[in-house]
C-alpha cells in the first residue's frame, strides 16, 4: 500500500487543494497531517486570536476530511521531525506541501527536503496554493522581483490562472495512526471577544455572500469606515481556508467595477509575498531606508501605549484600535490611518506597530503586515514616501457623520460632527463631562518633526 504524507501549513482545506490532489493521483493512501510548530510557537507568532480561529479551522478541517473517509493527524512537535517521524510509522514515499514565502518556510522546506532524501524519499512543494499567483511567476526585466505594485498589477492581471479543482470524494487514511486531540477555541485565553469563527465552511459562506450581495458596490463604498463594506475574507485567505485562486476566477467570472476593485486587492497580497519572497530581511528590515532615527519605547513610551490602548484623543485612530482590540481584524482603511500615526504623526519605528498588529490581528501575516506597515511608514514599495494621512480629514472623508466614532468610543456617542472628531473644541462646560483624553499630540507640530526628521524642506 503506497502512501503520501500532506503537510497542511497556511491551506486549511479540501477544495483546490494542489498538494492532496497531487497526493491522491500518486499513492493509495494520504496522510492529512498538520504541525503545531514549537519553532512559531517559541518566536512568540502564536497570538491567541490565531490561535482560536486556528482551532476552528482545524476541527472544520477535520471534519470535512471524515466526510471523505479520512481525517486530519495533529502533532507538535518541530515540523521535520513530525513529518519524518509520520513518514516512517506508514513507510510513505513522499511528502506534499504548499509553498511558502517567508524566510522561516523556506528553511523549513530545505530543511525537511534534506531529512526526506536521506531517508530516500521526496518532497514536492506546490505553488499558486496560498497565493493566486506564485512569487516569481511574474518578473520585471532585470531584477528578481516588481518593487512597485502597478506594473505587477498589468503584469498580473494578465495571467491565466490554473483551473481550481474539487474537494476529492475520498481521502483514504492508513489506519492506526495515532493523533493528538484538536485544539479548542474555548481553551484560548485572551481571545478577541468579537473574534470571528474559523474554518472552510465558515469561509466558503463568507465568499458565496460576498460575491452574491456585497461585491456589487464595493468600489464605491469599500473606504467607508461604518458601513464596513469589505469582504472580511483576509482572515481565511490567510489561514488558507478558501482558495486565493478560486476567489479571484469568481470575481472575474461576477464581473464590474466592485469584482475589479476586490481583485486588485487580491493581487496587493501577492505582490507583497513576492517581494517577501525575494527579500526576507524585509520582515524585519527597512526594503528602502530613509536614514530614519525613529523613536522607540525609551522615548515615546506613553504615546505608544495611548496608540495601544486607543486613547490618543484622536476618536477615529482611537475607534481603529478599539476594533482591532475586541474583533482581532481593522478595516483596511482604518489599518492605513493607525499605521501612520504612529509612524508618521508619532514618528515612532514601524516595527513597534507591526509586532502589536501581530499579537491581535487574524489575519497577522509576515508579507502582508511588514510590507504593507512598510508602505504606510515609507520605507517600502510607496512611490510617495513622505505622505503623512491627517487624522482629521481622512475622518471627515471616511466617517462623515462620526458613525463609526459612536460604535467603537461609546463615550463620544451623543457628540454630533464635529466634535465627534474633534472633542478638544467642544465649550469648556460640555467638555467636563466627557472622560476622553486630550490629544497626545499636536498635528502641526508632529508634521514639522517629521519632516524636519525625514530632511523635507
Amino acid at each position: 500500500m503506497t502512501v503520501a504524507i500532506v503537510l497542511y501549513t497556511s491551506d486549511l482545506r479540501v477544495h483546490d487543494h494542489p498538494p492532496l490532489r497531487a497526493a491522491l493521483s500518486s499513492a493509495e493512501e494520504v496522510v492529512p497531517l498538520f504541525v503545531r510548530d514549537s519553532n512559531i510557537e517559541a518566536a512568540g507568532f502564536n497570538a491567541p486570536n490565531r490561535q482560536a480561529f486556528l482551532a476552528d479551522c482545524l476541527s472544520d478541517l477535520d471534519a470535512g476530511l471524515r466526510a471523505r473517509g479520512g481525517r486530519l493527524i495533529l502533532r507538535s512537535a518541530d515540523p521535520v521531525a513530525a513529518v519524518e517521524a509520520v513518514a516512517h510509522e506508514t513507510d510513505a514515499d513522499e511528502v506534499h506541501m504548499a509553498a511558502g514565502v517567508s524566510a522561516y518556510a523556506r528553511a523549513r522546506e530545505e530543511r525537511l527536503r534534506a531529512a526526506l532524501e536521506q531517508d530516500g524519499r521526496r518532497l514536492y512543494v506546490h505553488d499558486s496554493v496560498v497565493t493566486a499567483v506564485a512569487p516569481g511567476e511574474v518578473l520585471p526585466a532585470g531584477s528578481d522581483h516588481f518593487a512597485v505594485f502597478t506594473p505587477y498589477f498589468r503584469h498580473w492581471a494578465g495571467l491565466p490562472l490554473r483551473a481550481p479543482s474539487a474537494a476529492p470524494r475520498n481521502v483514504p487514511v492508513p489506519a492506526g495512526l495515532a493523533s493528538e486531540p484538536l485544539p479548542a477555541r474555548t481553551a484560548v485565553r485572551g481571545v478577541s471577544g468579537l473574534l470571528a469563527r474559523g474554518g472552510e465552511s465558515e469561509g466558503r459562506e463568507l465568499l458565496d455572500r460576498w460575491l452574491g450581495e456585497g461585491i456589487r458596490q464595493y468600489a464605491e463604498t469599500r473606504d467607508d469606515l461604518a458601513g464596513d463594506v469589505t469582504s472580511r475574507l483576509s482572515l481565511h485567505l490567510h489561514f488558507g481556508t478558501v482558495s486565493a485562486v478560486e476567489t479571484v476566477r469568481r470575481a472575474r467570472q461576477r464581473g464590474g467595477l466592485g469584482a475589479a476593485a476586490f481583485v486588485r486587492q487580491i493581487c496587493w497580497r501577492d505582490f507583497h509575498h513576492q517581494v517577501l519572497a525575494a527579500r526576507p530581511d524585509a520582515a524585519a528590515s527597512d526594503y528602502r531606508s530613509r536614514q530614519d532615527s525613529w523613536r522607540t519605547e525609551r522615548d515615546a513610551g506613553e504615546e505608544i501605549q495611548a496608540w495601544r490602548e486607543g486613547g490618543t484623543g484622536y476618536p477615529v485612530i482611537d475607534a481603529a484600535m478599539r476594533q482591532l482590540r475586541q474583533e482581532g481584524w481593522m478595516h483596511n482603511r482604518a489599518r492605513l490611518l493607525t499605521a501612520s500615526f504612529l509612524a508618521k504623526t508619532l514618528y515612532v519605528d514601524w516595527r513597534i506597530g507591526a509586532r502589536h498588529f501581530l499579537d491581535l490581528l487574524v489575519d497577522g501575516d509576515v508579507a502582508n503586515n511588514q510590507l504593507n506597515w512598510q508602505w504606510v511608514a515609507g520605507t517600502g514599495s510607496d512611490t510617495r514616501p513622505n505622505r503623512v494621512l491627517n487624522p482629521l480629514i481622512q475622518a471627515r472623508r471616511f466617517d462623515p457623520d462620526g458613525a463609526y466614532v459612536h460604535r467603537w468610543v461609546p463615550e463620544l456617542a451623543g457628540l454630533s460632527v464635529p466634535y465627534v472628531h474633534q472633542p478638544w473644541k467642544l465649550p469648556s462646560g460640555e467638555r467636563a463631562g466627557i472622560d476622553y483624553p486630550d490629544p497626545v499630540v499636536d498635528l502641526t507640530d508632529a508634521l514639522g518633526r517629521f519632516r524636519h526628521s525625514r530632511g523635507i524642506g
